[in-house]
């Protein structure tokens, strides 16, 4: 469906334009890891590690809580990150990538190649207690920063290319919500996952009662959110099951819209130019017909780019050089490990994958793809950031390792991009 927006010349179309640029969105996520690294690094440390671990408290009658804000960011915040990636998982299984088999089994084997061969690699070099835990640091993909990477080739590359780097990592991180489940949680608490299924019920009696505006979801999600903080999982998996109970079904549009929605296209039609509330009108009635999982997700997008992503960026990228014991060898070989899995497992997996299936049948090349863009699309899900760094925070305790891990990561992600971004220009096709 055409997306109706303001006119061309207006500002709010111009600052939607900008806001649907994944390549925006990437620079972002770079600068606010730029900034987090210099501060850390500054004459000012002492004030960026304070600020993240300052408590804040939440007390509801007899019941409190008091965290610091870097809990509060990876722990609370970042729920609705994995919200959105729900919702794309549960958009892409019913009509998108995910949808059909055969379409989604070649991405589904180069997803599985490209956690396989990152966590070998690292286990080849890191297999002793203390720095085993973070096989699956490496395994992740940051779909923000590869797909704003990829963007900035511009359109030099097929639009299958970027289709196949994105259900790649979106099957990737379906892989990395269950490695987070199975791998990175605590001893399980029964009363908890009561709590959660509570939560749940409630979301489906809303849905069914016919609930449509977003806010009172809140509550129940809430639950959610503490049942599985009290079950010792990782309370951001309540954002994913919570993202795929989102309604893929149309709901009745709005009659009184919809009529509005008819009466401008009909002045379109006519000649007439259009006028903002005319404008603003006709987008309600248009996001009426939309399923609430992609109408929630659009609006969710923005907040989720532009505040919660560099949000965790500011406060987990931040790491201090001096905190980073170089002449220990345990923290040297973890770093390497990184970035050999990311820069070079990461590729080499995806493309034998890639070719395995092919040759065994289980998947067919995209119209358009190419082994070059097989390489591309290997190199760009190197980066791995944001997911990275985050299950760094889960796999280590010991703050010397996970400022090498975290290091790493970074280290690797921009090499991946620099890698894609020359690779993207050296072996581009004569015509796309």
């Amino acid at each position: 469906m055409t997306s109706i927006h303001a006119p061309p010349h207006s500002f709010r179309a111009r600052l939607t334009a900008l806001l649907h640029q994944e390549s925006f969105s990437g620079a972002l996520l770079m600068f606010t890891a730029l900034v987090a690294m210099l501060w850390a690094n500054s004459p000012w440390a002492a004030s960026y590690t304070a600020l993240w671990g300052s408590q804040i408290g939440v007390r509801l009658g007899p019941w409190a809580v008091e965290q610091s804000l870097a809990f509060w960011i990876n722990d609370g915040v970042m729920t609705f990150f994995f919200l959105a990636v729900g919702m794309e998982i549960r958009r892409e299984m019913h009509q998108g990538a995910l949808s059909d088999r055969r379409q989604a089994m070649l991405p589904v084997g180069a997803a599985l190649g490209g956690v396989l061969a990152p966590a070998l690699v690292y286990l080849a070099l890191n297999h002793t207690p203390g720095t085993i835990e973070g096989w699956a640091v490496p395994t992740a993909t940051d779909i923000a920063f590869a797909v704003g990477v990829l963007a900035l080739l511009g359109r030099h590359w097929p639009p299958s290319v970027r289709i196949f780097l994105l259900s790649l990592a979106i099957i990737d991180d379906i892989l990395a919500v269950l490695i987070i489940a199975l791998f990175y949680s605590g001893g399980l608490e029964p009363l908890g996952f009561l709590l959660a299924g509570a939560g749940i019920v409630g979301v489906l009696w809303m849905q069914r009662s016919g609930v449509l505006s977003p806010w009172p979801y809140l509550v129940p999600g809430a639950l959610v959110w503490l049942g599985i903080l009290w079950a010792g999982a990782h309370p951001t998996l309540a954002g994913v099951v919570l993202g795929l109970m989102t309604p893929m079904q149309v709901r009745k549009p709005n009659a009184v819209r919809l009529t509005q929605l008819r009466e401008q296209v009909s002045r379109w039609d006519q000649g007439e130019a259009p006028e903002l509330p005319r404008l603003d009108r006709a987008h309600r009635a248009q996001q009426d017909l939309l399923p609430p999982a992609i109408r929630v997700q659009q609006r969710l997008h923005p907040w989720v780019a532009y505040l919660v992503m560099p949000l965790f960026a500011l406060a987990n990228a931040g790491v201090s050089l001096t905190e980073v014991p170089h002449g220990d060898a345990q923290v040297n070989g973890l770093m390497l490990g990184i970035v050999l899995a990311l820069v070079v497992g990461k590729p080499i997996g995806i493309v034998l994958v890639t070719a395995l299936f092919l040759r065994l049948g289980l998947g067919q090349m995209p119209p358009g793809m190419s082994w070059r863009a097989v390489w591309l699309v290997g190199l760009l899900a190197g980066i791995g950031f944001t997911m990275s760094i985050f299950i760094a925070n889960l796999a280590f305790a010991d703050a010397g390792l996970l400022a090498g891990a975290k290091l790493g990561v970074l280290v690797a992600s921009v090499t991946a991009a620099l890698l894609g971004l020359l690779w993207g220009r050296l072996a581009r096709p004569r015509s796309a």
